[in-house]
């Protein structure tokens, strides 16, 4: 691939309109093969390793990082051998194709991630880097002290312990009540049957956070480019997790696993 500008790079890549690119890189916040960028570089993206505000950066030409708002009856897959609704109907039809990070089950809804950038993808979902999911979950039941203590200190299912890094009381009625809810891994409809476990199941659940991705204000089956700042703080989560997971973990860590 021909050398190209950092600054077109850096915006052609979601960074930013041209002239902020050049903001950035005049404010010494650039780095080019670890040293200080000018704004007469030029770079491959094949080779050259830019980094931002400490964080590397993906300036494939191709790289697309979106959100969407799964409606509940929608499959996370691109295709389902029964005929059932599935995610492709969601995803652009322009462009390079993107594939859902992780799942969310059938009948829950919310923030779904969308992307072609597989390193991004890995450090979201893969365990052992505990990227926060916040959920939102409305429950059959009251959510009182002694059950919300239960999903704190974790429950035994059938293929192994699960809890809750926190939870938090929404609202609480006589038999039903909304709880937030963040994991830090998941595994099969995990969500629904630590409620379950401890007395409060599920009639709704929605994803509200990845990371320090919010849904927001985006409707059900809506779908937008992340912004510039919205990159930047998802890849510095991503960096973060995965330096902490070598701290902690070293190189082994469990095999990926499906998101609730």
């Amino acid at each position: 691939m021909a050398e190209e500008r950092l600054q077109r790079a850096l915006a052609r890549a979601g960074y930013g309109s041209r002239r902020t690119s050049e903001e950035l890189i005049a404010q010494g916040k650039v780095r080019v093969n670890g040293r200080t960028a000018t704004l007469g570089d030029k770079i491959d993206v094949t080779r050259d390793e830019v980094t931002l505000g400490g964080t590397r950066v993906n300036l494939d030409p191709e790289a697309r990082y979106l959100v969407l708002n799964k409606p509940p009856g929608v499959l996370t897959t691109m295709r389902d051998q029964r005929g059932r609704a599935d995610i492709r109907s969601f995803l652009p039809a322009e462009g390079p194709r993107v594939f859902p990070v992780g799942r969310l089950d059938r009948e829950s809804e919310g923030l779904l991630l969308l992307t072609n950038d597989g390193e991004l993808a890995e450090r979201l979902t893969h365990p052992r880097y505990g990227i926060e999911k916040e959920y939102l979950a409305e429950v059959a039941a009251t959510p009182t002290p002694k059950r919300l203590g239960g999903v704190r200190a974790g429950v035994m299912l059938e293929d192994g312990p699960a809890r809750a890094k926190s939870v938090r009381l929404v609202d609480a009625r006589p038999g039903r009540g909304q709880v937030a809810v963040v994991m830090t891994e998941g595994r099969k409809r995990e969500v629904r049957r630590l409620l379950a476990a401890v007395g409060l199941p599920v009639t709704r659940l929605v994803r509200v956070r990845i990371g320090p991705i919010h849904l927001g204000r985006l409707k059900l089956g809506e779908r937008r480019d992340l912004t510039t700042d919205e990159l930047l703080a998802l890849q510095r989560a991503a960096a973060g997790a995965e330096r902490r997971a070598k701290r902690t973990n070293g190189d082994g860590g469990r095999p990926p696993s499906s998101c609730m």
